[in-house]
């Protein structure tokens, strides 16, 4: 199993909206990623309920069978779109990849 962590902080204001709504439009659009992209096995998302300067604002877990089903994913037409939009909102990543 490969599991697929990744954590964002986000601009202050981008796109027309505040952080807040930011982070609850890459919350709808990455969960929408679980029904259109084949090899996903477990997606979840998380938003911090609380500002605190250590935290990152939305985290993504993810799990798939095996890299080539992570590979997909991030090939996918439906992910790239949501890094499309994530990239205008986002100042910083963390991202970790491992097998379990």
């Amino acid at each position: 199993m490969i599991k697929h962590i990744v954590m964002w902080k986000l601009k202050d204001e981008a796109e027309g909206r505040d952080r807040k709504g930011n982070a609850a439009k890459m919350k709808h659009a990455l969960e929408a990623l679980k029904g259109s992209v084949p090899g996903i096995l477990e997606l979840e998302v998380g938003t911090q309920f609380e500002p605190n300067e250590a935290a990152h604002d939305v985290a993504l877990y993810s799990v798939f069978k095996d890299k080539v089903g992570l590979e997909v994913y991030m090939k996918h037409p439906e992910h790239l779109k949501v890094v499309e939009f994530v990239r205008k909102v986002v100042s910083d990543r963390k991202v970790v990849d491992y097998e379990t």
